[in-house]
């Protein structure tokens, strides 16, 4: 019985967490236009990354990371932004990557996460409710 009553607990204490809402900073939606007009998947000493691994998907991948960024902008514009409804647009964000993450090399997948990771870092946002673990993963994804 103690032991339900701590799991009910930690349930409600994660659901009352997400709907936290988020301190925008004030330069977060100029920080997300600028995130959108840096380019992407190129080498990256920093993160050991080669860069990517077949320049065919650039443009798509591209388009998909920056649409993620609008995403962003849309909910830090809002008053009351959520962890929730950050979460929620990581979590569709990725999913837009499903019909490319086949082909994938692992190095891009990791860098399609460390965008996700640095845009929550620009709006504040602590945690991608796993989101971005499960991608990494390839949970919910099918590979080759």
């Amino acid at each position: 019985m103690k032991n339900l009553l701590i799991i009910l607990f930690s349930i409600s204490f994660v659901a009352v967490a997400a709907q936290k809402k988020i301190k925008t900073p004030k330069n977060a939606i100029q920080d997300l236009e600028r995130f959108k007009e840096q380019p992407k998947f190129d080498e990256d000493f920093m993160l050991d990354y080669p860069g990517i691994s077949d320049e065919v998907y650039r443009p798509e991948l591209t388009s998909l990371i920056n649409l993620s960024a609008d995403d962003f902008i849309e909910i830090a514009s809002k008053t009351t932004p959520t962890a929730k409804d950050y979460q929620e647009k990581i979590k569709e964000g990725l999913q837009r990557f499903s019909t490319v993450y086949p082909v994938l090399k692992t190095s891009d997948i990791e860098r399609i996460a460390s965008y996700y990771e640095e845009l929550m870092t620009i709006v504040n946002l602590n945690s991608s409710n796993g989101y971005i673990s499960k991608f990494r993963r390839g949970i919910g994804f099918e590979r080759n």
